[in-house]
């Protein structure tokens, strides 16, 4: 007790022994004083990526470039909203046998925004499990949330992937030095590609931080949505780049030096679309394809897609919300241009149908 007594006794004699008129003094000079931003503390290589430097676990940079025919392939869903392996599984056969070189697992056609992580990380874990050794696996491993994008991009190349897509940050954007500073933090770990759709995230990735990532060792290249004039700058510069859309991937290809595409329709038509990249200039097959280019995204994808498949008959007619199917004339519609095209070039042996609404399963917990 008596100790205590004597802290106290200090304690104020302390307070009472304190400068108060150098207090009053800085209080002045703040008020004057110029504000100065404070700088961040940088602590260079403090977060070591989590990789694998294991010859089975690595795939070149170049290996990547030099890919043509990339398909943001579909999830197909069970009834109750969980993966359709079965389904999965064949979807990404008829790929390999139609002659895809990679796809994007997890993607926005494969809806890995309604996916949890851990359904992420398995889904590209199986595929490259399964397929690895005959299609190149790029896992969807970004998010507006940098801490985010990095533990599924390392997770991403622990499990196998051979490299990862990145987006820019979205809804919550952020300036151009930040944009840089955000994948200059996930490139470190792999291959990678980077992803330009500002429909989408409502904010364009510009020239100048792609020149900027390229100086990367571990820079693939871009999937550059804003079109072909944009294409071009990146191909004078000798960056790869592949074209994000359909209806432009022709002459991204044959016109402008792009690599290839990253795919939707693919998924539907992959030996056409196959032709459409290593066959050479050829307007009547690209004039052939058009059509259901244009069906397909009539409606933000993957709806049309999803619906398509389901037609098909090589996925369950089971969408996750807040997704729901193209109405009943548009469905009709893809009858038709199944057998225009011819039912031959498109994945599946059955007949295609077009389904009622009541065939539809719309699943909003899962």
């Amino acid at each position: 007790m008596a100790t205590l007594q004597s802290c106290s006794v200090c304690l104020r004699e302390s307070a009472l022994q304190l400068p108060r008129h150098h207090l009053t003094d800085n209080y002045r000079s703040s008020r004057t004083a110029k504000w100065k931003c404070p700088r961040a503390a940088v602590i260079p290589n403090f977060h070591l990526p989590m990789r694998s430097f294991e010859v089975k676990n690595r795939t070149s940079v170049d290996d990547i470039k030099s890919l043509r025919l990339i398909t943001a392939i579909k999830t197909p869903y069970l009834p109750d909203g969980r993966f359709d392996l079965e389904a999965y599984d064949a979807l990404v056969n008829m790929q390999i046998e139609n002659g895809a070189e990679g796809v994007i697992v997890g993607g926005t056609t494969g809806e890995g925004q309604l996916m949890s992580w851990d359904e992420h990380i398995m889904l590209i874990g199986h595929t490259i499990n399964c397929y690895g050794g005959s299609i190149k696996v790029i896992g969807n491993t970004g998010s507006n949330s940098t801490r985010e994008a990095i533990h599924a991009t390392e997770q991403g190349f622990a499990v196998g992937m051979h490299a990862a897509l990145h987006i820019n940050p979205y809804y919550g954007k952020t300036s151009l030095e930040g944009l840089v500073s955000h994948l200059d933090s996930v490139m470190s770990m792999g291959p990678t590609i980077v992803y330009n759709v500002p429909s989408r995230t409502g904010q364009d990735i510009p020239p100048r931080v792609i020149h900027r990532l390229a100086q990367s060792t571990n820079f693939a290249g871009i999937k550059e949505c804003v079109g072909n004039d944009r294409v071009d700058q990146y191909t004078d510069k000798g960056i790869v780049v592949w074209s994000g859309n359909d209806d432009e991937c022709h002459d991204s290809r044959w016109n402008h030096g792009a690599t290839g595409v990253i795919s939707v329709t693919s998924n539907l038509v992959p030996g056409l679309m196959r032709e459409l990249m290593f066959g050479g200039k050829n307007p009547s097959l690209n004039a052939k394809i058009m059509p259901l280019v244009e069906w397909l995204f009539q409606e933000p994808n993957p709806i049309g897609l999803n619906t398509a498949l389901a037609q098909l008959g090589v996925v369950r007619p089971v969408f996750r919300l807040p997704y729901v199917p193209l109405p009943l004339a548009k469905r009709v519609e893809f009858v038709n241009l199944v057998k225009q095209i011819g039912r031959e070039n498109f994945v599946g042996e059955k007949d295609v149908k077009v389904l009622d609404d009541n065939d539809f399963i719309l699943v909003s917990r899962y």
